[in-house]
C-alpha cells in the first residue's frame, strides 16, 4: 500500500514499501557543529523513513560538536546513531569517505551525503529516494542548478557567479554532463559506491565532490538530479578556504592527467 509522506510546499512524495523502511545511513562530516547538529538529527529522525541512520563523523571540534553527537546517540539508540571520533581536521572528503566506507560496512543499502550545518533539508530525502528508485538511478544530486532549483537570498551575486562559474569551468573541461558539479547532498546506492572505490578517493574539500562525480560518470553509472533550495548556514562558520578553492581548481587538470 502507498504510503503519503512530508513533502516541501505542495509537493507531496508517494514512497510504498518496502522503500519506506529502507536501510538509509546519512553520513554527517561535523567540524564545530555544536549548534547545528541537533537540530539536522532530530529532523532527520523525524522523517517518515523508519529504516533511515545516521552516522556522524567528527573530526575532533574543539567546540564539543564530538560530545554533543554522543550525547545524541546515547538518546536516540546504539542501534540508529553512530559517532565516529576522528584524529583532527582532516577535511571534508576524507570525513565523507571514512564514513561512506563504514556505513556500506556495516549493510547500509543507500548512503546519503550531505551538509551539517542546515544548509540541505533534509525534507528532500523521501522524494530523493523515490526518484532513485522510479528511475534506476545509481546516485541522485540534490542540485542547486536544474530547473525549478534556488540558492538562499542571503547570497551576494559575487558569490552566485563564482558559485556558477566554478559548475560551469568543471563542467567544460570534464564534460560530465551535471549541472551542479560541486553539490554536496546526493543520495547513492551503496553498489555504486562500490563501483567507484570510494575508500581509493584522496581529495578533499569541493574537489571531493568533483572527484567523485568524475567516477561516476567514468563508471556509466545513472545520475540524476533533483531541484533543491539551498539555504545558508544559520550557525557557525563556512569551512571554505582559500587551499580549498585552489584544490578544487586544480582538479579537474590533475582528473584528465590520470584518465590519459
Amino acid at each position: 500500500m502507498a504510503l503519503r509522506e512530508r513533502g516541501l510546499g505542495d509537493q507531496t512524495v508517494e514512497l510504498p514499501e518496502p522503500w519506506r523502511s529502507a536501510a538509509v545511513t546519512v553520513v554527517l562530516p561535523t567540524y564545530n557543529e555544536a549548534a547545528n547538529l541537533p537540530v539536522i538529527v532530530d529532523q532527520l529522525f523525524s522523517l517518515p523513513l523508519t529504516g533511515l541512520k545516521i552516522l556522524v563523523a567528527d573530526d575532533n571540534s574543539p567546540d564539543g560538536t564530538g560530545k554533543i553527537a554522543d550525547e545524541l546517540a546515547q538518546r536516540y539508540g546504539a542501534d540508529r546513531m553512530t559517532v565516529v571520533h576522528r584524529p583532527g581536521k582532516q577535511g571534508l572528503g576524507r570525513a565523507y569517505v571514512d564514513g561512506m566506507v563504514r556505513a556500506v560496512d556495516a549493510g547500509a543499502e543507500f548512503v546519503v551525503q550531505m551538509d551539517s550545518d542546515l544548509s540541505h533539508s533534509p525534507d528532500y530525502l523521501p522524494q530523493m529516494l523515490g526518484t532513485l528508485l522510479a528511475s534506476n538511478a545509481d546516485v541522485v544530486i540534490g542540485s542547486r542548478y536544474v530547473s525549478g532549483a534556488s540558492l538562499a537570498r542571503e547570497w551576494t551575486w559575487q558569490r552566485k557567479a563564482l558559485s556558477s562559474f566554478a559548475n560551469y569551468y568543471v563542467r567544460v573541461l570534464l564534460r560530465l554532463g551535471i549541472r551542479d558539479v560541486t553539490a554536496g547532498f546526493k543520495l547513492w546506492r551503496s553498489s555504486a559506491l562500490k563501483t567507484i572505490d570510494v575508500a581509493s578517493v584522496r581529495s578533499n574539500g569541493y574537489s571531493f565532490q568533483v572527484e567523485m562525480n568524475y567516477r561516476t560518470i567514468q563508471h556509466g553509472l545513472k545520475v540524476v538530479e533533483l531541484p533543491i533550495h539551498f539555504v545558508d548556514r544559520a550557525e557557525g562558520e563556512s569551512k571554505m578556504s582559500v587551499k580549498v578553492q585552489l584544490e578544487s581548481a586544480l582538479m579537474p587538470f590533475s582528473l584528465r592527467r590520470r584518465a590519459r
